[in-house]
């Protein structure tokens, strides 16, 4: 089992910062990717971002430009780097990680934005 811990949500207003983390625990393996995911209010989770362990990147393209994901192996952790934040980004963010065909889920943090 694995387990995921996010931390870094929270209210912003539009145009503002915020640096999701996630601290991954348990039965860790070193090939895994990890990402990103978040559900808006009323709709379905959609993927924002992910990482491979070898650094490789993949993001929805409404966030391209103003987020960066990153990992630190030697942590198994990931940060979401948010910037230049707007109301459609505000949503419940999880973090994900898939590793040996297993897919685990953290517990979602809040981020809001507002004006």
């Amino acid at each position: 089992q694995v387990q995921l811990v996010e931390s870094g949500g929270g209210l912003v207003q539009i145009g503002g910062s915020l640096r999701l983390s996630c601290a991954a625990s348990g039965s860790i393996f070193s090939i895994n990717t990890m990402g990103w995911y978040r559900q808006p209010p009323g709709k379905q989770r959609e993927l924002v971002a992910t990482i491979t362990s070898g650094g490789t990147t993949n993001y929805k393209d409404s966030v391209k430009g103003r987020f960066t994901i990153s990992r630190d192996n030697a942590k198994n952790t990931v940060y979401l780097q948010m910037n230049s934040l707007k109301p459609e980004d505000t949503a419940v963010y999880y973090c994900w990680r898939t590793q040996r065909g297993y897919h685990y889920w953290g517990q979602g943090t809040q981020v809001t934005v507002s004006s």
